[in-house]
């Protein structure tokens, strides 16, 4: 291959160019971005950046003296990939030839219809995202957040730190059931109530109403308006001085339609990220990857992931799909809410029961792990990393 072309510059994207490196590639290799930055760590988005302790360059994820030989195509939306010219087409009109090509263009928040003229109402995914957000919460005031999930629990427990009165609305009856089970979730939502921000649950967000920028002045763009309450569909208001809306991301992967890639929640690929056509693999939150240990396809946007897999995705490119993926890890993320650390490993989907193997629930320190027909299939702690990292290698080895 004499020119490989990473699609995506966060941190899928630069671990398959560090993968490139590392596996011998010594040719041309072209890193796109449609973000002007170069690579930062998303985590601390929603917690130590959003609070104000973490500065910008505590963000950046290449070292000092670290250079990958890539030309960095930054401030560069992909629009459309050509399979007949193997060509990566640009928004700019320009186009990028490569033999190889590391689809990585990860996903974007999903935003709540009818808000993009107010003022106050942010999601939060990219860097520029973070400083808009932290600017406001600066300002204080009343929060509103939409979605439980995990970055809405994370924004939560910062601006709750941060002094602001925090309120957060979950249309499922439970925050966190999807990932961890309905029992575990409750138990790991509680920590909102624990520390007197206010939890409601099993109803929808209808809208949301704006008024006046009262001593805001007009700003050059026209907008009057600023967001003042979230209503409810059970016909409740909850003013707001500022909106947070987290609820989930979609896969950046628009600019592939009609290119022969398959597309189904993201890039469908196998276990080693191989696509349907020769020469392209996909990873990051943008890759619906064969997970073999489910015998289903998953996509899954997590740090870890988007840093180790891309290892399989390289080798299988370099090797033109020659070698045999192995069997990737149970996937694993991690949470920071309100001095608590959550862990969690593997799919909580796939358990029948879930029991509670160290701690107090009381407490917020439980080790909890779930099992299927008596095999352990996922482990989550909460203030418990040595007996989490433990079960995590035993899931690991189990082949669960």
């Amino acid at each position: 291959m004499r020119t490989v072309a990473v699609v995506g510059a966060s941190l899928a994207g630069l671990s398959a160019a560090r993968s490139l490196r590392r596996q011998g590639y010594d040719g041309r290799l072209v890193v796109i971005g449609d973000e002007l930055h170069r690579p930062y760590d998303r985590p601390p988005l929603s917690k130590e950046f959003l609070a104000g302790t973490l500065g910008e360059a505590d963000l950046w994820l290449e070292t000092d003296d670290e250079d990958l030989r890539a030309e960095w195509l930054l401030g560069a939306r992909a629009t459309g990939l050509d399979r007949t010219e193997r060509a990566v087409r640009l928004a700019d009109g320009r186009e990028v030839r490569a033999d190889g090509i590391v689809i990585a263009t990860g996903a974007m928040a999903r935003t709540l219809p009818g808000s993009e003229g107010l003022v106050g109402v942010h999601t939060l995914r990219t860097l520029d995202d973070a400083r808009a957000l932290r600017d406001e919460l600066a300002r204080g005031g009343r929060l509103v957040v939409i979605g439980g999930g995990f970055i809405g629990a994370e924004v939560a427990s910062t601006a709750y730190a941060l002094g602001l009165d925090v309120t957060v609305v979950e249309a499922a009856p439970t925050p966190l059931a999807g990932p961890l089970g309905a029992r575990m979730g409750g138990i790991v939502s509680a920590l909102h109530v624990d520390h007197g921000v206010r939890l409601l649950c099993g109803v929808g967000v209808k809208g949301l109403s704006g008024g006046e920028r009262r001593g805001m002045g007009v700003p050059p763009d026209g907008v009057r308006e600023r967001v003042d309450a979230v209503l409810l569909e059970d016909g409740r208001s909850i003013p707001a001085d500022i909106v947070v809306v987290g609820v989930g991301a979609r896969p950046c992967v628009e600019w592939l339609e009609g290119s022969g890639v398959e597309l189904d929640n993201g890039v469908k690929c196998g276990a080693d990220g191989r696509t349907g056509l020769a020469g392209v693999v996909a990873v990051g939150d943008c890759a619906n990857w064969y997970d073999p240990r489910a015998g289903a396809h998953r996509r899954v946007e997590h740090w870890t992931g988007a840093r180790e897999r891309p290892d399989a995705a390289i080798a299988t490119l370099l090797a033109g799909g020659a070698v045999e993926p192995g069997v990737p890890r149970p996937p694993y993320f991690w949470s920071d809410q309100y001095g608590v650390k959550i862990q969690f490993a593997g799919h909580a989907a796939a358990a029948d029961s879930v029991t509670i193997e160290a701690g107090a629930v009381d407490d917020r320190d439980v080790l909890a792990v779930y099992r299927r027909a008596s095999v352990p299939v996922a482990v989550l702690g909460m203030n418990q990393p040595r007996l989490f990292t433990r079960w995590r290698k035993q899931l690991a080895g189990a082949g669960s």
